[in-house]
């Protein structure tokens, strides 16, 4: 819980302020609007209590494009179906190019283990997206049909995802380092007309033949009418045993010359459809809306980002996590985005802050485990690198410890911008993180996002300042889903999701506390929690304790309710090799729980493992392995195709069958 402020870190500069994109957006508010707003607290409350007159400014100041205006901003204001710009026809993809000169700016940059950096102009953009979507018409794709990827972050997926969007067709994808089962339970749902896939794939400097795969994904989607291959691995892919399969060249030739046009759509019209976890169940297929992303985009990586021309975005991220998505929208921006496809860690732990050097990356997107990993490896980020033009850190994926901070501080320089941001696939957005006007204090995110109504409630559902609570969002966004896919039922299961738990009302499954400074403070999954004598921990505060123990890599920690007890609290850790869990050890942990924690948060027993069970976008298995330990059947606890490291599971499955006897 805040007490006293922790100490400021940075502080934005007056030229950083006055350039800055939202101040530039302050300005606009008082000639256009009358609305003298002085601070971004003023600010924000107005975009929270005045929702139609906030997305309305978002609207004209970034000067949306649509057929016919809108009817009104905000009709129905319920959550689930809250109707936003009822009447109007827009197209994302159109944004993304307009006012971009084929000449201009550099758009995208990338680099990969199989590939040197390279850079894609406007003009080429532009005529690719031209020629797929051409080539996409041809293959009989028509507006509200369903196009896949299953492909690594590379540009010929951005190429396929805008060329989709233009068509106003619906666009979903997934890294090609999912297994076929994680894959089928995603793409089978929306039934797709085409799969766009790579014949293979490099991951720390080890070739991955992704054409068995495919044929199973076939054989999985009988709605597939064609399988557009890219050679990725292979420069010429033997895909003689793929039904229906052309080369991505093929699909270029098709609609080469051909003019870029968009298919204005309804404001709610699918854009795309993201996935949950898929960890315990049938991942939700969420849906969000061409207008309501753009929207929700332009602010976001406008306003919160604060891209401007001639910046360059990067995003550690793969086509399977929504931070692929919300690089994407840079695009949006005037700035160029950078992608990498491969692994962070190889050939070292180095590679990324290389690209950072060779592509000029102004803006250092990654996750806070990376953050953790660097640390752990002693890496030095500015050692023999320039990395001058880097004037930016973002995190997420999960809490930054007030460690990782002082890292990026004491590594990268006392003028680097910090934010770190929460969020979810949900609304493929942060509506937690990046204030480019406010300052940054050791362990906390910022402030909350314009036209985001963020609280912390109670279980009684009181809104509570410097107190730990659910994290909630009380008024509807734009890019919160239409819909689940195949939620036929009244959008039964999408109620179920949010809005259950407190009726009518987001809940998101975080622990959050909203400081009296407008900061914010995120502990961790709620339904991990860690709660010992009534007093609940997330477990973000239990790993900052652990992690702190230099003998200790990784860790993972579970509550499991035991009949008049507070529980048993194990605690699983991986050891740095060559070391040892030994008394000693244990010691130490129990030491730094009990100071940096709290005494009843002391794991009751520790044990070793090998790996820590992870979701392909990084997560910790928290609530799966709890389940398995507490008798879950292991195929009904978790997904084993939706993990990074599925054997990881196989240690707590023959650890559960011992515990009766414990």
């Amino acid at each position: 819980m805040s007490g006293a402020a922790p100490e400021k870190l940075w502080e934005p500069s007056a030229e950083l302020v006055e350039r800055s994109r939202l101040r530039e957006y302050m300005r606009w508010l008082e000639a256009e609007r009358g609305l003298r707003l002085d601070t971004y607290d003023e600010l924000w409350r107005w975009s929270v209590d005045d929702l139609e007159a906030f997305w309305s400014s978002i609207w004209d100041f970034f000067g949306v494009q649509a057929d016919g205006g809108y009817e009104r901003v905000l009709g129905n204001r319920e959550m689930p179906g809250a109707e936003w710009f009822a009447g109007a026809s827009l197209n994302y993809a159109e944004h993304v190019f307009a006012g971009k000169e084929d000449d201009a700016e550099v758009a995208i940059l990338h680099a990969s283990e199989l590939r040197e950096l390279g850079e894609l102009s406007w003009g080429e953009l532009r005529a690719q997206v031209a020629a797929t979507a051409t080539g996409l018409r041809s293959l009989g794709v028509e507006r509200g049909d369903r196009v896949v990827a299953y492909m690594p972050n590379v540009p010929e997926a951005i190429v396929a995802f805008l060329a989709t969007a233009s068509i106003g067709a619906v666009w979903s994808s997934c890294s090609p380092d999912f297994g076929p089962a994680s894959v089928i339970d995603r793409f089978a749902q929306i039934e797709p007309k085409v799969l766009f896939a790579v014949d293979g794939y490099r991951y720390g400097g080890k070739d991955f033949d992704r054409r068995e795969t495919l044929t199973q994904l076939q054989e999985a989607m009988p709605s597939l009418v064609r399988t557009v291959v890219l050679p990725y691995l292979d420069p010429e892919p033997d895909l003689a045993g793929l039904r229906d399969a052309m080369p991505w060249e093929e699909l270029l030739a098709a609609g080469e010359g051909a003019e870029l046009t968009f298919e204005r759509v309804p404001f709610d019209h699918p854009l795309w459809v993201l996935y949950s976890s898929g960890t315990t169940g049938l991942p939700k297929a969420i849906v969000q809306s061409q207008g309501g992303i753009l929207l929700e985009h332009l602010k976001k990586l406008n306003l919160h980002v604060d891209a401007h021309l001639g910046d360059r975005l990067f995003w550690f991220t793969t086509t399977g996590w929504m931070m692929w998505n919300f690089l994407v929208s840079g695009l949006l921006t005037r700035a160029a985005i950078v992608l990498y496809d491969g692994n962070p860690g190889h050939p070292d732990m180095g590679v990324l802050w290389d690209l950072a050097e060779h592509a000029g990356v102004t803006m250092f997107g990654t996750s806070a485990s990376y953050i953790a990993a660097c640390m752990k490896a002693g890496v030095e980020p500015g050692a023999g690198r320039d990395l001058s033009r880097l004037g930016a850190v973002g995190s997420t994926g999960s809490p930054l410890s007030p460690e990782g901070f002082d890292w990026i501080y004491e590594h990268l320089g006392a003028d680097t911008w910090l934010f770190s941001t929460s969020g979810g696939t949900d609304l493929c957005t942060a509506f937690v993180g990046g204030v480019a006007l406010l300052p940054v204090y050791r362990g906390e995110l910022q402030g909350r996002a314009l036209g985001a109504a963020v609280e912390a409630w109670d279980e009684d559902g009181n809104s509570v300042t410097d107190e730990v609570g659910e994290l909630v969002v009380t008024e509807p966004m734009p890019s919160m889903p239409v819909f689940f896919w195949g939620d036929d039922e009244g959008q039964n299961r999408y109620r179920a999701s949010y809005f259950e738990h407190y009726l009518g009302i987001w809940r998101h499954g975080d622990w959050i506390e909203i400081t009296s400074r407008g900061t914010a403070v995120i502990y961790g999954r709620s339904d991990s929690t860690i709660n010992r004598s009534g007093i609940r921990m997330g477990t973000s505060e239990i790993y900052r304790a652990v992690l702190g123990v230099d003998e200790i890599v990784d860790a993972l920690v579970v509550d499991l309710p035991r009949p008049g007890t507070d529980g048993w609290m194990p605690l699983f850790v991986v050891l740095r090799e060559g070391v040892e869990l030994d008394d000693e050890l244990r010691k130490e942990i129990a030491r730094r729980v009990r100071s940096q924690c709290s005494p009843r948060h002391v794991p009751d027993e520790v044990f070793p493992i090998t790996e820590v069970p992870r979701t392909l976008s990084g997560k910790i298995l928290e609530v799966p392995v709890k389940r398995i330990l507490m008798g879950t059947p292991p195929e009904k606890a978790a997904s084993r195709d939706s993990l990074a490291n599925p054997a990881a599971l196989d240690w707590f499955v023959e650890f559960a069958a011992t515990l009766g006897a414990r």
